[in-house]
C-alpha cells in the first residue's frame, strides 16, 4: 500500500511538471467514454471528447454545428478543418494547462499529424489503444445510455443504472444518442477501418501506444490496466 501511494505521488507530479496529452483510441463502443470520465477525475486532467463537443455546438446551433450535423448524423467523420477548429479553441482553455484527455480525436493521420505539430516539444504524449473485436461493438453501442447532465455512460443490458430512466451518479436523464442506430453503428465500424486504424501503427512506431483488450473484461480490471500503465511510465520518465 505504501508503495502505491508513493507511485501515485510521482504520478501526480510528473503530470504537474509537464503538460500531459493522454489519447484514448479505439473502435466505437470500445469505452473511451466509459473510463475517460473516471480517469479524469482520477488524474484531475479534463477529458475532452470531440463527438461532445461537436454536439453542444449542435444543441446551441452554432455555425460549426450547423456544419457537422450532417456528418454526425450519418456516422461519417467530421471534416478535419472543423474538428481541429472545435479542438483548438477548447484545449485553449486555462483548464488545459497541464494536459487533458482525449476522446475522439485523432481519427485520421492528417488529424494525428496535425495535432503533433500544435504540441509543444516537452509535452508527453501516451496513446491508449483499446481493442475489441467488431462482433460485440454494435450490441454494446445500440444498447448505450448517457446521463444528459454529467455524462456517465450506462448499458441497458451489461451495465443498468438502477433507474432505467435515471443517472445513478446525479439522477440527471439517460438518453441514447441518435447516432446509435445499428445502421449507423456498422457505417461508423467501417469509417473506423478506413480511416482510424491505421493510426495503431503509426503510434506504435513512436512508441506511445499501448494496448488494452477490453473484450469480456469488467470496468475496473480495465480501468485498472490503464492507470497501472501511466503510472509505470510517469515514473519511468523521470
Amino acid at each position: 500500500m505504501k508503495k502505491w501511494i508513493i507511485t501515485m505521488a510521482l504520478l501526480t507530479t510528473t503530470l504537474l511538471s509537464a503538460s500531459q496529452v493522454i489519447i484514448l483510441l479505439g473502435p466505437p463502443g470500445a469505452g473511451k467514454g466509459t473510463h475517460a470520465v473516471p480517469l479524469s477525475n482520477k488524474l484531475k486532467l479534463p477529458h475532452i471528447s470531440t463527438g461532445d463537443l461537436f454536439r453542444s455546438h449542435l444543441k446551441n446551433k452554432t455555425e460549426l454545428g450547423i456544419k457537422a450535423k450532417k456528418y454526425i448524423d450519418n456516422g461519417e467523420l467530421v471534416p478535419d478543418e472543423l474538428v481541429l477548429d472545435i479542438l483548438q479553441e477548447r484545449i485553449s482553455q486555462p483548464d488545459c494547462k497541464e494536459g487533458y484527455i482525449l476522446d475522439g480525436f485523432p481519427r485520421t493521420y492528417a488529424q494525428a499529424k496535425s495535432l503533433e505539430k500544435r504540441l509543444d516539444k516537452e509535452d508527453s504524449l501516451k496513446v491508449i489503444y483499446l481493442r475489441a473485436p467488431d462482433s460485440i461493438l454494435v450490441d454494446r453501442i445500440t444498447g448505450r445510455l448517457s446521463c444528459s447532465s454529467c455524462g456517465a455512460v450506462f448499458h441497458k443490458t451489461f451495465s443498468p443504472s438502477k433507474n432505467s430512466l435515471e443517472c445513478d451518479n446525479c439522477q440527471g436523464k439517460l438518453i441514447q444518442r441518435k447516432d446509435d442506430t445499428e445502421e449507423v453503428v456498422k457505417k461508423r465500424l467501417v469509417v473506423y477501418h478506413t480511416e482510424t486504424k491505421p493510426l495503431i501503427e503509426y503510434y506504435k512506431s513512436s512508441d506511445s501506444l499501448f494496448e488494452v483488450d477490453v473484450n469480456q473484461r469488467n470496468k475496473s480490471e480495465i480501468f485498472n490496466e490503464i492507470t497501472s500503465h501511466l503510472v509505470e511510465k510517469a515514473v519511468y520518465s523521470q
